[in-house]
């Protein structure tokens, strides 16, 4: 029997980055767990002499040694050579899917500390995919809570992770960091990511559908928010075309989502509620709550449209109570401030106030008269847009109180939040209820310069912070 040499030990780099002392250990520990000597794990190849040089760490064995002993040890060839089994990965990916349901339908605390544990053990084991979809949900988790620096941090973990897998493998990781950037105000850099994206998948022909609709879809939001309507509204086309292509109903209801916002600002709400409706039937049947609840949020935005504000006030209230049963915090706040301009226009201004000025810190991007910080706020750093909102409203009802000292304080501070974002069309509008207020008050001066720097927001919006339009994927030719 002729025994292996140490140079053909050496030469083989099979055995992955695991140390020659670690698989030497591993051997022994499996020997001696099935009562193998090394003689009757060693023959026919092998002499028990080798077995025990490899034991003690004194040799890297080849790939032929290393199948040798897994196929006589009962195992495959890669739990033996690093650590990790089929069934590691079978019981992680478990975990993983068991943890999304746990963020879709329970509690995110919870969700959140699956995914750590999950991701802590696939990192010990040496999973690369399972770990960074353990990030991502870790992401998301912190996303729902409003931790939007931590999110992003996951996000990016992620992306590094994948860094050397073909661009649609980390488009779930990009659009998250873009998402996360979009809920703290940064408009500008969320479209720049996903646009960036687009580019590059169209102009190297990795048209995947699945990657695109994803990306198109997110990029509906900051576009409405920034007044890049036209823009909004070929995402949206773009999104309805590559739709059929898609077999995942998750993409395809967020898709319906995005869309329904350009239908909304068309004024086609009909066809807004048909699309949200289409929506909440998948994500009722995928149980997944937290969309439910935007959902919800988004038709009762469609009702306030509609003037029906009885039914608005009902679809607000149910999505600010799904979300608060899931503590996704910074979306329940946001949805209060939706709910809050449902209120007042019901003539309930009391009830609407004391519902907005809890959520705004008492911080240099607040009112005078601003509430003690909270665990649920809404800053210039997360939820900017929503906090603009905010201090509209509270501007509207100190205005129509004739409180004409605290309504300019509260448009300020408004505008103050949304120019950092550059949501046009809802700045154009602070500008003009600025400018009719001290116009009121005799200020003719000030009240043209707030016009001015209104129409200015309206004359070409999102052409100042947008460059050319990414490219277009080869769809229907």
């Amino acid at each position: 029997m002729a025994e292996k040499s140490a140079g053909d030990g050496r030469a083989a780099g099979a055995a992955g980055a695991e140390g020659t002392a670690e698989i030497g250990r591993r051997v022994l520990r499996l020997r001696t767990e099935r009562g193998f000597t090394q003689r009757q794990l060693a023959e026919p190849a092998y002499t028990a002499a080798y077995v025990s040089t490899l034991e003690s760490g004194k040799v890297r064995p080849s790939e032929a040694a290393l199948r040798h002993l897994a196929d006589r040890l009962g195992i495959t060839y890669e739990e033996l050579s690093t650590g990790r089994s089929p069934q590691d990965a079978t019981r992680l990916r478990a975990g993983l899917t068991d943890a999304r349901r746990t963020l879709a339908t329970g509690d995110t605390e919870d969700a959140a500390a699956r995914f750590a544990a999950l991701g802590a053990e696939a990192d010990r084991l040496g999973f690369t995919e399972e770990r960074a979809a353990a990030l991502l949900g870790s992401g998301d988790c912190a996303m729902e809570t409003g931790e939007l620096i931590v999110a992003r941090d996951h996000f990016e973990a992620a992306e590094k992770l994948l860094a050397d897998e073909p661009l649609p493998r980390r488009v779930p990781a990009l659009r998250g960091r873009a998402v996360s950037h979009l809920l703290a105000g940064e408009l500008r850099y969320s479209c720049y990511l996903l646009e960036s994206a687009i580019d590059e998948l169209n102009a190297s022909g990795m048209h995947d559908p699945n990657a695109l609709l994803l990306l198109y879809t997110a990029s509906i939001a900051p576009y409405m928010d920034m007044g890049a309507h036209g823009r909004a509204v070929r995402a949206a086309e773009l999104s309805l075309a590559l739709a059929p292509s898609v077999d995942n109903p998750e993409l395809v209801a967020q898709m319906h989502r995005g869309v329904a916002r350009t239908l909304i600002a068309e004024g086609r709400t009909a066809e807004a509620d048909a699309s949200l409706a289409k929506a909440q039937e998948l994500y009722e049947q995928l149980r997944l709550r937290t969309d439910l609840a935007h959902c919800h949020w988004m038709r009762g935005y469609v009702h306030a449209q509609d003037g029906d504000l009885e039914r608005a006030e009902s679809e607000l209230r149910t999505a600010r109570d799904m979300l608060a049963s899931k503590r996704a915090a910074l979306f329940m706040v946001q949805v209060e401030v939706e709910l809050a301009d449902v209120l007042r226009r019901r003539g309930r201004t009391a009830e609407a106030e004391a519902l907005l000025r809890p959520l705004l810190a008492r911080s240099g991007d607040t009112g005078a008269d601003a509430v003690e910080l909270t665990a649920e706020q809404l800053t210039a750093e997360r939820g900017a847009v929503h906090a603009g909102g905010a201090h509209r409203l509270l501007g509207l009802i100190a205005d129509e109180r004739g409180d004409a000292e605290g309504a300019e304080e509260h448009y300020c501070a408004a505008l103050s939040l949304l120019e950092r974002t550059g949501a046009a069309g809802d700045l154009a509008d602070l500008c003009r209820l600025l400018g009719d207020l001290l116009r009121r008050e005799g200020r003719l001066e000030a009240a043209m310069d707030a016009y001015r720097t209104g129409l200015g927001h309206r004359a070409a919006p999102g052409t100042t912070t947008l460059g050319p339009a990414p490219a277009e994927p080869p769809i229907g030719h």
